[in-house]
C-alpha cells in the first residue's frame, strides 16, 4: 500500500475552479496540498511549502508555467513537476521536458489520470517516502532492487529491473520505444530501439506472459502494461 501522509503537493492553475476541484480532491486522497494562481506566488510559495509534486498549468498570465518550472528547476527544489497543457503537441512535450519537467497530462483530463501521475512520479523520484508499492500482482521494493509477481521474487537483470519498474508503475500508459529508452537507457543511450524488444521479451518470458496479455503491443505507438 501506498502511505501518503506527510506528501506535499503544491497546486498552480489561475482557474479557481480548477484549483478547488483538484484542491479537494487530492485532499481526500491523504494529501498535504497548496495552491497558487500565478507564477510569482507559486515560486514563493514552494520554497517555503517545499512540495514533492508540483502540478503547474502552461497558459497562465504574466509569468507562464514553462518560466515557473525553469525558476524551480534553478533554485534547486527537489520536486517532481507535471506540467497541464491544452495541447497534445510534440513540440510542447520536448519544451517541458527539456526545462525540467517531469511529465505532462493533456487538458481536459480526468482526476484519475492525474493521480495515477502523480503516484508515478513518487515512486519513481521518493521511493523511500512510500517503501514497497503494490500494484496488482506486483510489488516493487525499490531499496532491495527487487520486484515480486504473484509473491515470487523475479530474477531480473538491472536494467530488466528498472524496465519492468518503469513499465508496472506506469501501468495503463501507453509508453512509447522511445520515451522508454529515454527513461530506461538515458538520453545519452546511441544504440537502437531494437533493445527495448529484446527485453520486452525476456520479461514476458519470466512472466509466462505468452499471450502478452501483461504486457501489451500497440502496433506504432508502444507498450503498455494491463493490470
Amino acid at each position: 500500500m501506498t502511505h501518503l501522509k506527510g506528501i506535499k503537493i503544491l497546486l498552480v492553475d489561475d482557474e479557481p475552479h480548477i484549483v478547488q476541484f483538484l484542491e479537494l480532491g487530492l485532499i481526500n486522497e491523504g494529501y498535504e496540498v497548496q495552491s497558487a494562481h500565478d507564477g510569482l506566488s507559486a515560486v514563493n510559495l514552494a520554497a517555503e511549502f517545499q512540495p514533492h509534486i508540483v502540478v503547474l498549468d502552461v497558459m497562465m498570465p504574466g509569468m507562464d508555467g514553462w518560466e515557473v518550472c525553469r525558476m524551480l528547476k534553478k533554485s534547486g527544489l527537489h520536486a517532481s513537476i507535471i506540467m497541464l497543457t491544452a495541447k497534445d503537441e510534440v513540440e510542447d512535450r520536448v519544451k517541458g521536458l527539456t526545462i525540467g519537467a517531469d511529465d505532462y497530462v493533456i487538458k481536459p483530463f480526468s482526476f484519475e489520470e492525474l493521480l495515477a501521475r502523480i503516484a508515478a512520479r513518487l515512486r519513481n523520484q521518493f521511493p523511500a517516502l512510500i517503501g514497497e508499492v503494490a500494484i496488482g500482482p506486483f510489488r516493487v521494493n525499490d531499496k532491495k532492487k527487487e520486484i515480486l509477481y504473484h509473491d515470487q521474487v523475479l530474477e531480473l537483470s538491472p536494467t530488466e529491473y528498472e524496465l519492468l519498474k518503469y513499465l508496472v508503475i506506469n501501468h495503463g500508459i501507453v509508453l512509447s520505444k522511445t520515451t522508454i529508452l529515454d527513461k530506461v537507457w538515458g538520453y545519452d543511450f546511441g544504440g537502437e530501439e531494437n533493445i527495448v524488444e529484446v527485453y520486452i521479451r525476456s520479461l514476458r518470458d519470466k512472466l509466462h506472459d505468452k499471450e502478452h496479455r501483461l504486457i501489451r503491443t500497440l502496433r506504432g505507438a508502444g507498450y503498455r502494461v494491463d493490470i
